[in-house]
């Protein structure tokens, strides 16, 4: 009979062969043998998250850790649903206008379409869940399947029947989307054969709001010519001064500019004025090397590395050492602080330059590969890391620890990242900047790692752009750091985040590295 210990390796040989196979959604079916199951539930490597259905997890992870659930969600949603109803499901427009728009933020509820649907919702970890919507499916000339086996409404169907509420709950995704259509053709066949005038008027007033006014004179035109009263309708709240250009073709390129043109008024309104480029420029300088230790220990902090005054000390004056101290050499937390000590010089080095009349975007966007590479040169030399990880973006995909919140895949990250530099270079106001420059970088997560260090690094150079002094985010207030990127990233709101930032920000001009946050 095989040992406790014996049973329990083939239990986690049998799921590394499941894994594989590629299988996210692990059904009760794909592991038959209940003592395995047992085995990987009590030891944390799988957990249910419906009936009979469960996922891989880390056993490490704390209790209330949601990355394996929000990591894995649409691909168990394709696979669970591919199991429940074959192929008679797909998601309903709302919801396949967002992915069209480039947002794969894990909804608090996902509704779907299926002849089979039981109009009753199926619970799903950390309070979602799935609404199986009975009803017909469109036809199949306007069903797409994409990569992960995801079934939805093609982009011209998703916006012709995607609810009004679409346009003001999600106004950027509902932007993103209007800006990929190329001409009214790709929407005008299927408004006139079903006598769509009232979806046709609200078309025609969003794609005007838009500023395409040509598409939408071409909806209106076409319906008049066919003997239709239609009336135009602009189903925003707002319209927008800002011209997309007519030949992007990435919707993450172009939610990046409507995220930009929409939060920076709301930025403005909740910061403090720009005190100008201070004259004393080594006095400046100085201000940043003095604040050195503070902000390293809270910046790593944060990323829940665990580091002491004492140990950055170490590090930047020298005394760390690879060659003779073997402790040194393997721990990470020390690799992590030499290498920030590094990277802050060469964000110091930025800041010189910005200070002496060099465009702020140009500056960061020619020095920021520098940074990043200082800032894990130590890891690299210490045997931690390949060389190969210091080459730049990432070439894989990655997610944020507990967000809901799902980054660009590799290639629109690379679409992405260009029209962040290009808006810093832009804008004229140091504190949009800042506040963008930081939440847009880390809602782009270029980098494997280091990407919320990096948005750091980047917030202090555009605040030096305006004359704001270095502004230290403690580590007491990282929870609502995140919850404000969080809002930030998966529900548009920048308010939280800019009344973050601005509130430190204020407290530093008083003279106060580290500010007391307001009790809530």
């Amino acid at each position: 009979m095989a040992t406790p210990r014996e049973r329990f390796v083939e239990a986690l040989k049998f799921l590394k062969q499941l894994q594989e196979k590629g299988m996210i959604g692990i059904h009760t079916e794909d592991i038959p043998n209940r003592k395995y199951r047992e085995i990987l539930i009590r030891n944390g490597f799988i957990r249910e998250v419906a009936k009979g259905w469960y996922i891989a997890t880390d056993p490490a992870a704390r209790d209330g850790e949601t990355t394996a659930w929000y990591s894995s969600y649409w691909d168990f949603i394709a696979v669970f649903l591919k199991h429940r109803y074959g192929d008679d499901w797909c998601l309903s427009a709302d919801q396949s206008l967002l992915l069209h728009a480039g947002n794969q933020s894990v909804p608090q509820q996902l509704l779907i379409r299926s002849p089979h649907g039981n109009n009753h919702p199926t619970a799903l970890p950390y309070n979602t869940s799935l609404f199986n919507l009975r009803g017909e499916l469109p036809p199949a000339d306007q069903l797409i399947i994409i990569d992960n086996g995801i079934r939805m409404y093609d982009l011209q169907s998703a916006l012709i029947y995607s609810a009004a509420t679409i346009y003001t709950r999600n106004a950027i995704d509902a932007r993103t989307a209007l800006s990929l259509i190329r001409d009214a053709s790709e929407l005008l066949p299927t408004l006139l054969e079903n006598g769509h005038t009232t979806l046709a008027g609200r078309l025609a007033g969003a794609f005007r709001n838009i500023n395409r006014e040509r598409i939408a004179d071409q909806i209106i035109d076409t319906f008049k010519q066919a003997d239709y009263d239609i009336r135009e309708k602009d189903p925003f709240k707002s319209k927008i001064d800002l011209k997309l250009p007519a030949r992007e073709r990435s919707p993450y390129a172009t939610r990046i500019r409507l995220m930009w043109e929409q939060m920076r008024e709301v930025i403005i309104q909740n910061f403090p004025a720009s005190p100008g480029i201070p004259e004393k420029k080594e006095d400046f300088l100085k201000e940043i090397d003095d604040i050195y230790v503070t902000d390293a220990y809270h910046s790593l902090s944060i990323e829940r590395y665990r580091v002491t005054p004492e140990m950055i000390e170490k590090v930047s004056s020298g005394k760390w050492d690879t060659k003779e101290s073997e402790e040194d050499r393997k721990q990470r937390d020390a690799m992590a602080a030499r290498g920030y000590y590094q990277a802050f010089q060469s964000v110091k080095e930025s800041i010189a330059a910005i200070l002496n009349g060099t465009n702020s975007g140009t500056q960061v966007d020619i020095d920021h590969s520098r940074w990043y590479r200082q800032l894990f040169d130590p890891s690299v030399t210490a045997g931690l890391l390949k060389a190969a990880d210091l080459a730049g973006y990432r070439n894989n995909q990655v997610y944020i620890a507990n967000s809901k919140h799902v980054p660009l895949n590799v290639d629109a990250m690379r679409d992405a990242i260009p029209i962040l530099f290009e808006l810093l270079v832009e804008e004229p106001e140091a504190s949009v900047r800042a506040v963008l420059g930081h939440f847009i970088f880390v809602f782009i997560h270029p980098y494997m790692d280091g990407n919320g260090r990096m948005g750091r690094f980047l917030m202090n150079a555009m605040l030096a752009s305006g004359g704001y002094r270095w502004t230290v985010i403690p580590v007491e207030g990282r929870d609502e750091y995140m919850q404000a990127l969080e809002q930030a990233s998966v529900e548009q709101n920048i308010e939280p985040f800019a009344k973050f930032i601005g509130y430190l920000v204020e407290e530093s001009l008083k003279g106060k590295m580290i500010a007391e946050l307001p009790k809530k």
